[in-house]
């Protein structure tokens, strides 16, 4: 779900049309199980109920054992089997630790894998309504989520991993200024008072050729405060 639609047994990539693909990507998203009815029509929105139906009940049946695999179906609902592993749970269930109250990191290990979980969006270049509105809410999700991950790190002297997660989020919303900011006080904090300095004039460069703005007072009094 995460930088693009891919199913695995483990072992070797499982090829699917459009159709299962879209089925299982809508059904990941929901999590929870859902009646057939509401899945047809969110998957073929311009159809006729009974023509939606109709591809929901082709989209189920040209599924390999394999592909159904990942699936729990019933004559009334679907959902994602108890056996699927979907990565973008895995990396909510991060940006929810990190962004919970009194989260603090006790293993730099994981810093990481914690930055490579939260680095892509959902399903790039698809634009159904329904993966508009959860990519949306995911995009902010992770970007809040490396923010604090970076803050965190920096608070233990992992500089490295802080600027990694820092950067992470900056790659993701090259305009938004609060991973700057992050990023500004991971150099301060690490006495590298040159690379701060060239980080926020890159950032002014970019707001004043892409919007015509400047930076916020608060940024700028952070450098300040800094030198």
């Amino acid at each position: 779900m995460l930088g693009g639609f891919g199913l695995s047994d483990g072992r070797v990539d499982i090829a699917l049309a459009e159709g299962p693909q879209r089925l299982i990507a809508f059904l990941a998203l929901r999590k929870q199980p859902v009646r057939r009815r509401l899945a047809a029509g969110a998957l073929w929105p311009e159809a006729s109920a009974d023509h939606a139906h109709s591809s929901l009940r082709s989209t189920l049946a040209r599924l390999d054992r394999a592909a159904r695999s990942a699936l729990a179906v019933t004559t009334s609902q679907l959902g994602i089997s108890e056996q699927l592993t979907v990565d973008l749970w895995e990396s909510e269930a991060i940006a929810d630790r990190l962004v919970g109250p009194h989260e603090t990191l006790t293993v730099h290990g994981s810093a990481a894998a914690e930055v490579d979980a939260l680095s892509a969006d959902i399903l790039p270049d698809w634009y159904e309504d329904w993966v508009i509105v959860e990519a949306e809410a995911w995009h902010q999700r992770r970007l809040h989520a490396l923010e604090a991950l970076a803050n965190d790190l920096r608070g233990e002297g992992a500089f490295g991993d802080a600027a990694s997660a820092a950067q992470a989020a900056i790659k993701a919303d090259p305009l938004r200024e609060s991973p700057r900011a992050a990023l500004i006080r991971v150099h301060l904090a690490e006495g590298n008072v040159s690379e701060a300095l060239r980080e926020f004039a890159q950032y002014r460069q970019l707001l004043q050729r892409e919007l015509h703005l400047e930076p916020t007072p608060r940024l700028q009094h952070l450098l300040d405060e800094g030198v």
